[in-house]
């Protein structure tokens, strides 16, 4: 639970006030009353969909996150989803993929007493970068690169027929390259810096791990996104999970600074279930 709060507090410090306000993206199709089309099919480069724009995977209810981890518990959480929390959430205990390696490593952390390594400046990795607070995209012939609202560094996607490297440097976010599967854009991502735990949990990762992700933007306002981790050091098989990314349509991505060590004298009041 410190884990998921750590992650929630340090989205919270560092997030930017509003920026270009009463901006308007001139691009997007717009109906009678001036709202955005997020309807209207996908725009495309070079017969391909764009997937440039600002996302923001698909929040989980709060009573979601009451049902599980109990009623007292950070009004941060609309920051984030629950896969950042914990990668297995929808995962039946008596089905989870672990080998007695991961299961003693993520007991260890959690005895630890240390907190997701966002608390302390350091980059969430994949996949709590494109979950927590916004993920900007943008397009070109060549490559894709991803810019998070976490402070995260940016990702390059290349998209230009290259393979991913034989024994890429370890980094926190991985070496990426990606390619066409008729309208699907699918990213394998490898060479991971192994101190980067894989969620609030403390659910490890190797520097082999890989993991795949598959966009497929539906219309200009939504994209499926498919990710799937491929780790046989510490899994007994792949695993992953399926979100929806939003477009905000008229959102700027706003300046992140992170602040460690922050201290606080009391936490935010219990928060009750709506009826």
């Amino acid at each position: 639970m410190s884990s998921i709060v750590a992650v929630l507090v340090a989205a919270a410090l560092g997030y930017g006030g509003a920026q270009w306000l009463n901006s308007r993206e001139g691009k997007i199709r717009r109906g009678p009353d001036g709202l955005p089309d997020l309807s209207a099919p996908a725009p495309r480069l070079n017969g391909k969909p764009n997937l440039s724009g600002l996302w923001q995977a698909e929040r989980t209810p709060m009573s979601e996150f009451v049902r599980v981890l109990g009623p007292t518990i950070q009004p941060d959480l609309n920051d984030i989803t629950k896969h950042v929390a914990n990668v297995f959430w929808d995962v039946k205990p008596t089905e989870l993929p672990l080998r007695p390696e991961a299961v003693a490593l993520t007991e260890q952390r959690q005895k630890s007493g240390r907190d997701f390594q966002s608390a302390y400046c350091l980059p969430g990795g994949l996949p709590a970068a494109t979950l927590v607070l916004n993920v900007k995209m943008i397009q070109s012939p060549d490559e894709i690169v991803v810019l998070h609202g976490s402070g995260d560094p940016a990702r390059q996607i290349y998209i230009d027929g290259r393979t991913l490297p034989e024994h890429p440097e370890p980094s926190w976010m991985g070496t990426s390259a990606g390619h066409w599967q008729d309208d699907t854009l699918v990213v394998e991502t490898t060479g991971f810096q192994e101190r980067a735990w894989l969620d609030a949990s403390g659910h490890p990762r190797s520097e082999t791990m890989r993991i795949t992700e598959r966009f497929r933007r539906r219309d200009v306002g939504h994209m499926d996104l498919e990710m799937t981790f491929d780790d046989p050091k510490y899994y007994t098989k792949p695993f992953g999970f399926k979100t929806t990314l939003n477009l905000l349509p008229d959102g700027h991505m706003l300046e992140y600074v992170c602040m460690e060590n922050q201290k606080f004298t009391e936490l935010v009041p219990e928060v009750k279930e709506a009826p």
